[in-house]
């Protein structure tokens, strides 16, 4: 094999691995592993959203970066962190370039991260604004 396919083999294998690979985010505490298999705790959905109309992700209503949420289902993106129902749609990261922002648990405080790792630029979810904007990014 040429040296020149080899190096890209080798790339689209790592560039591949790492998409399928960051389908969760190491650390989320809203994930646990049993015997019986994977737990998943959502983020409590605030008492003044609870009277909002869900926007679908299919509907013309969502103008911001999608939440990517651990769910029972999987990874999920939607249009709000709370992932309510007929909120999220199967995920497409990895396949599609949109703004995201993770929404994960780490210390027992709901953030959002700007990538799938907790050390990126995480901010609290249910602090006052201005504290508690994400910072999304392309991914």
């Amino acid at each position: 094999m040429k040296p020149s396919i080899a190096l890209a083999s080798l790339t689209a294998a790592l560039l591949g691995g790492n998409n399928a690979s960051a389908q969760f985010v190491k650390g989320n505490e809203a994930v646990s592993e049993t015997a019986a298999g994977s737990v998943v705790t959502m983020p409590p959905t605030p008492a003044s959203r609870s009277g909002f109309k869900v926007c679908a992700p299919s509907a013309n209503c969502h103008a911001g970066s999608w939440r990517m949420v651990e769910t029972a289902s999987g990874l999920m993106e939607c249009t709000e962190p709370w992932a309510r129902p007929g909120s999220c749609r199967p995920s497409t990261y990895g396949a599609q370039k949109l703004a995201r922002v993770w929404v994960v648990k780490r210390d027992g405080v709901w953030m959002q991260c700007q990538y799938p790792d907790l050390s990126s630029r995480c901010t609290p979810m249910f602090v006052r604004p201005p504290a508690n904007l994400p910072f999304d990014a392309i991914q």
